[in-house]
């Protein structure tokens, strides 16, 4: 069975896309480094963005289920568009840390909203048990923003010779997300707890209804060990990631081409060059996330082997790029990329499964809260470490600990959640 490609389907490809033009993406530490901070000044920053997202994860996506979806995106995509004029405006190490709050309360609008009315649509056209394909498809699309958005920001780069440039440009699109978000149908809005009086009542009324549907589905096991798989993989993922950048640097400075520019400007198109191939991997892997499904014939036992396969990737990432051998960490990191966006969409198929849809957007920005907990954590002890040992102990540090965790956060078969 296929899912129909209508309007609403071209509207999710459209969000994702532009929702992942952020130049800044292929860049981030090395704009960072470009500004003269330290690795664990950049840890530090990456550590209050997660903490403020963890802090207002579960408020804004409560007030998403109380008063509205759409209008959670909406006020997502303002304060990206704040954060970025920040990060572009005034290049000091404290208006950036108050950049970072913004972009933490544009996460924790958007982080599990989105996805819910996506699950939302689904259930309404009958086609729950196309999840994984359905959302695998949309991420394809935002992968694919990705890919253009590391093309778009090598040009903006070395136009300019600055990285400075790149928040800039990624308020193009968010204003574009704002008009998009408007003209969603009010029915992805999902059923919302009615009560009369003030907006604090009705608040308060909406966390008591879906504090007690949560709980209830909190005691199952399987829900958590789901939980703590995906956010752990994420955490992995996002404490790691960005570290690809200065080993892409080294490669770039290494390889004898575009000679006659300067090494920012080298860096630039050879980075983004590089990004660019690693997103259109993404871009395919997330496509086929439905159909690995297919083969494997368990979800459950999909989502342990990619965990399994991810953090063997990673440690062999951290390895190489400790005794310097650039080009086999690119390779690992590459894949690392590749299996989280095939691991995501079965996780939210899975997630999905085990949550009641009146509860969709909160019990996913739990999985986020858990996400951004672990991530705060380990995000100044990469950079500790990376200031101290080097880029690549940072990395395998973190790949051994998430291979030691394997036991607790391995997934088995359940019975779909009810409602």
């Amino acid at each position: 069975m296929t899912f129909p490609r209508d309007w609403m389907f071209r509207r999710f490809q459209l969000y994702g896309f532009l929702k992942n033009l952020r130049f800044f993406d292929p860049f981030l530490i090395l704009f960072f480094r470009e500004m003269g901070f330290s690795f664990l000044d950049i840890g530090l920053l990456y550590s209050i963005r997660e903490i403020c997202t963890n802090i207002l994860e579960i408020p804004t996506g409560v007030l998403a289920d109380a008063f509205g979806r759409r209008r959670a995106m909406i006020a997502s995509f303002s304060a990206y568009l704040a954060s970025f004029a920040l990060f572009y405006l005034f290049p000091r190490f404290w208006v950036y840390a108050l950049a970072m709050v913004l972009f933490a309360l544009g996460e924790t609008f958007r982080s599990g909203t989105h996805k819910a009315m996506i699950l939302e649509y689904l259930r309404i056209k009958k086609l729950t048990d196309q999840r994984v394909s359905y959302y695998g498809h949309t991420r394809a699309a935002s992968q694919f923003g990705s890919a253009i958005a590391s093309l778009g920001a090598a040009g903006l780069v070395f136009y300019a010779g600055s990285y400075r440039i790149v928040f800039l440009a990624s308020m193009v699109p968010y204003v574009l997300e704002l008009f998009l978000m408007i003209s969603y149908p009010k029915a992805l809005d999902g059923e919302r707890h009615v009560a009369t009086g003030p907006w604090s009542r009705r608040l308060t009324g909406q966390i008591a209804t879906t504090g007690k549907d949560f709980l209830a589905a909190l005691r199952q096991p399987a829900l958590l060990k789901g939980l703590f798989s995906s956010a752990g993989f994420d955490a992995m993922f996002r404490a790691t990631k960005d570290y690809l950048q200065p080993i892409l640097q080294v490669q770039a400075l290494a390889l004898p081409v575009l000679l006659s520019f300067e090494a920012d400007r080298r860096v630039a198109v050879v980075v983004g060059v590089l990004y660019f191939f690693i997103y259109l991997a993404t871009c395919c892997a997330s496509a086929q996330a439905g159909r690995v499904q297919g083969w494997l014939r368990s979800l459950p036992f999909a989502i342990n082997a990619s965990y399994l396969a991810g953090a063997a990737l990673l440690v062999a990432a951290g390895a190489a790029a400790w005794i310097d051998i650039p080009g086999v960490a690119i390779a690992a990191f590459l894949g690392v990329y590749a299996l989280q966006n095939l691991r995501r969409p079965m996780l939210v198929g899975y997630l999905s499964e085990l949550m009641s849809h009146r509860t969709m957007a909160t019990g996913l920005s739990v999985e986020s809260q858990l996400r951004t907990l672990l991530v705060a954590g380990l995000a100044p002890l990469v950079g500790f470490l990376a200031d101290r040992f080097g880029v690549g102990i940072g990395i395998l540090a973190i790949a051994l600990g998430a291979m030691a965790l394997l036991p607790l956060v391995r997934v088995s078969k359940v019975d779909r959640a009810n409602g």
